[in-house]
């Protein structure tokens, strides 16, 4: 039997069969304490892909930390083909602030591929774009919304790419977005190496939500069965195939004032149909928010405080509005019990 290849990562090699925690050494604190980023790299006896699953690169997105740590507790990953490199916590800096940012206030994912010798957040993305992304076949990177908005759970990808259409169909959420590629952000440091690279956006920032967890859990299983990792799926196991997302647009606060919403996560929504309200703290006026076109609240502000401009609802259009939410619904239905 042909056995898999040593894994090299910082200044230590893991050798097949063998699963280690890795520490790479990011910026210290101004205290002069020591900071590192907390890895464990699988290396699977058998030949395979190599894969990475990352989580906080905004430090305050909090559902990917949880769905590795119950990666990573499962039996079937001692028995992986190829090499998984899990990273819970990319941001260790925002992670310890509960914030999205680095303490330069720049956003890690507009970052990449970073310098060895640039601001703190060029550094933290050099160290993950050269020790990890650089060494993989795939890629899965963990997300939620921002503070007190909630995503719906979706995959968003370049979906021009058909490796990374195919694998965005295997993960198993109801909606997949083709998502532009943003300037520094991960997806575009990527995108020119062929590794397909999909974003997982699930729940809020500084908040588990069970569900989302759990669906994401066994999005990243879908992929290493697919992808080779792992046995392929039993026969007879409900499996949600989702429907790819025309385009997707935000609907934000005429005026400020207090928001109240008419629609939740995964409603179905008609042309015209009252979404929300914002009025004036005294009850004196209310302007109303509609929907734009037919589609699926897949985002949506929890707050019920707003400003002009603020984001309130994403909309996500689709040919068959009734079809997606019949998929959200059986969606719902698997993950919570």
């Amino acid at each position: 039997m042909a056995l898999n290849n040593p894994f090299p990562i910082g200044e230590i090699t893991v050798n097949p069969g063998k699963r280690v925690n890795i520490s790479l050494p990011v910026a210290d604190l101004y205290t002069s304490t020591s900071l590192s980023m907390p890895v464990q790299v699988i290396c699977g006896r058998r030949p395979g892909p190599v894969l990475f699953v990352s989580a906080a690169i905004h430090g305050d997105e909090l559902n990917g930390v949880e769905i590795i740590r119950r990666l990573l507790r499962l039996k079937a990953m001692n028995s992986i083909r190829g090499t998984l490199i899990a990273v819970p916590i990319v941001n260790v800096h925002g992670f310890l602030n509960q914030s999205r940012y680095l303490p330069d206030r720049r956003d890690l994912n507009r970052s990449f591929p970073g310098s060895a010798k640039g601001s703190i957040a060029a550094r933290l993305a050099n160290t993950f774009f050269t020790q990890i992304v650089s060494k993989s076949n795939y890629g899965i990177d963990l997300h939620t919304g921002a503070i007190n908005r909630s995503n719906l759970p979706q995959i968003r990808g370049n979906l021009d790419d058909e490796k990374t259409l195919e694998l965005a169909k295997a993960f198993g959420v109801p909606v997949v977005i083709n998502s532009n590629i943003r300037d520094n952000s991960l997806r575009a440091c990527v995108a020119d190496m062929g590794v397909p690279v999909l974003i997982y956006e699930a729940g809020e920032a500084l908040r588990f939500d069970e569900i989302c967890i759990r669906a994401g859990l066994r999005g990243i299983l879908n992929i290493m069965r697919s992808i080779g990792m792992l046995p392929a799926k039993r026969p007879g196991r409900t499996k949600v195939s989702p429907l790819l997302a025309r385009s997707t647009s935000w609907v934000r606060a005429p005026d400020s004032g207090i928001f109240n919403t008419d629609v939740k996560l995964g409603n179905s929504v008609s042309k015209g149909q009252r979404l929300g309200s914002i009025s004036d703290p005294l009850g004196d006026s209310s302007e109303i928010m509609k929907a734009p076109f037919d589609g699926i609240v897949i985002g949506r502000s929890n707050l019920p405080l707003a400003h002009e401009g603020d984001a309130l609802f994403n909309i996500a259009e689709f040919k068959s509005v009734s079809r997606a939410e019949d998929l959200v619904g059986e969606f719902t239905s698997i993950y919570e019990h």
